[in-house]
């Protein structure tokens, strides 16, 4: 009976291997390639029947019953993990929620959910504009008491948001109650495609419109950047003929603390503030090189230009600032970036249950300078997307802290405009104060 468990196992392993090397030679081939063929061969196959002899010893002498599928996606991660920081397995139960950072859209009734320290239960940080919940009324600070008749009194964060979410279309019953109030008031909402907007100005406005002009009075722009999802270049497109409306004459694209996301997005943002030129190359293993340029139409110029970046600015927003930087449209100020110059690929798994996100490529710069941190860094080394000379800001742990906090202050919509606060941007501020002196300056040669 072992003989017979044992011999499966390997008969499937052995078909496994056939399928993933493909064991066939080409009459056309050398001798020589032929034996190299074969012993690398040889080498995936006793790789496979190791993997095949560990799984079958530990299911069946492993001092508990193993779950099948959870050794095997935990045997894929441990995989992964010698490869990069950037390379997973996406399981099935994670793969709804990766696609949901990705298109920016989810059914659900729209609103930001926080834990409420002292109450235990569900408390709505903002309504998403123009949704379901900000149209009932619901408000920032409101405490969800019931969803669907269940209390919220220590339900975890996970399970509010898998209530409330779902297919559009839908119904959803919540209580609330409004902060100074002592009453609940019922409310049923009928579920919308939500759109998480990756594109936001200096604050949102009592209608619940992102405010763009962060500087009235020099007719400065600022639009801020969380990631870049599948509808980002259209929303930045947006915000910029928005403010050329209103009479923008600088722009500040602030990329600080953006993770990055779709290579794509990357290339089509930065493709709206340069003519021409190189945007990016990629070159990996399996993969020709590729490189990206820019086009005229659709092109923003015509006003100075600066991007703020952090040490949390990576991937994605590195391509962006790298470009312009390389291609003299933008200065960049604040901190050396993350120092992420790779690529990856999402391949779908198990019938698009699940997925592989697999490091396939890396990038290079216009300038061909590296942009990726290596284990093996220093800080000396040619890594990140540096500041400009004489325009680094840092921020130490407790300001960069207060930063998060102010711009979250910022993002909540209010009936009576921003929050107050005392807060002082630096890495803001400084580029506020050079566009003002190129303002000033430009008009002087124009005079």
């Amino acid at each position: 009976m072992k003989f017979e468990v044992r011999w499966k196992l390997h008969a499937i392993w052995s078909m496994v291997v056939v399928l993933l090397v493909g064991l066939t030679y080409g009459q056309d081939k050398s001798e020589k390639a032929e034996k190299s063929d074969k012993k690398a061969n040889d080498e995936y196959y006793e790789l496979m029947r190791t993997f095949a002899d560990t799984f079958e010893q530990v299911e069946r002498n492993y001092v508990k019953k193993v779950d099948r599928k959870k050794m095997l996606e935990a045997a894929l991660r441990g995989m992964l993990v010698e490869l990069d920081p950037y390379s997973s397995y996406i399981s099935p139960e994670e793969l709804a929620q990766f696609n949901q950072s990705v298109d920016q859209e989810f059914g659900g009734i729209g609103i930001q959910v926080q834990i409420e320290q002292h109450s235990d239960r569900i408390q709505v940080i903002s309504p998403l504009p123009d949704t379901p919940a900000y149209r009932a009324g619901v408000r920032a600070g409101d405490l969800i008491m019931t969803i669907e008749g269940q209390s919220t009194e220590r339900m975890p964060l996970s399970k509010a948001v898998q209530l409330m979410q779902g297919p559009p279309g839908g119904k959803v019953k919540i209580s609330i109650r409004h902060m100074g109030e002592s009453n609940d008031q019922d409310v049923e909402l009928t579920r919308e495609i939500i759109r998480v907007k990756s594109v936001k100005g200096d604050y949102y406005k009592p209608d619940g419109t992102p405010e763009f002009m962060v500087d009235k009075e020099n007719k400065i722009g600022l639009v801020r950047l969380t990631q870049f999802g599948r509808h980002s270049s259209e929303e930045l497109a947006d915000a910029v003929k928005e403010l050329q409306d209103g009479g923008m004459k600088a722009l500040i694209l602030d990329l600080r603390n953006n993770p990055g996301g779709l290579l794509t997005q990357a290339v089509e943002i930065s493709d709206l503030f340069i003519e021409s030129g190189v945007i990016v190359s990629t070159e990996g293993n399996n993969s020709q090189p590729k490189s990206w340029s820019a086009t005229k139409e659709g092109t923003f110029s015509g006003f100075p230009m600066v991007i703020l970046v952090n040490r949390f600015s990576a991937s994605a927003s590195e391509i962006v600032s790298a470009c312009l930087q390389d291609h003299k449209r933008a200065l960049i100020i604040g901190e050396r970036s993350w120092g992420k110059g790779s690529v990856q690929n999402v391949i779908p798994l198990e019938a698009g249950a699940a997925a592989l996100k697999l490091t396939t490529a890396s990038y290079k710069r216009p300038s061909g300078k590296n942009i990726h941190r290596f284990p093996d860094s220093k800080q000396e080394d040619e890594w990140g997307v540096m500041p400009d000379a004489g325009f680094e800001v840092k921020l130490d742990l407790k300001e960069l802290r207060d930063l998060e906090q102010y711009r979250r202050d910022r993002d909540v919509i209010r009936k009576d405009g921003p929050a107050a606060s005392t807060f002082q941007d630096k890495q803001l501020n400084k580029a506020l104060e050079h566009l003002k002196a190129a303002l000033t300056t430009a008009e002087k040669k124009a005079a």
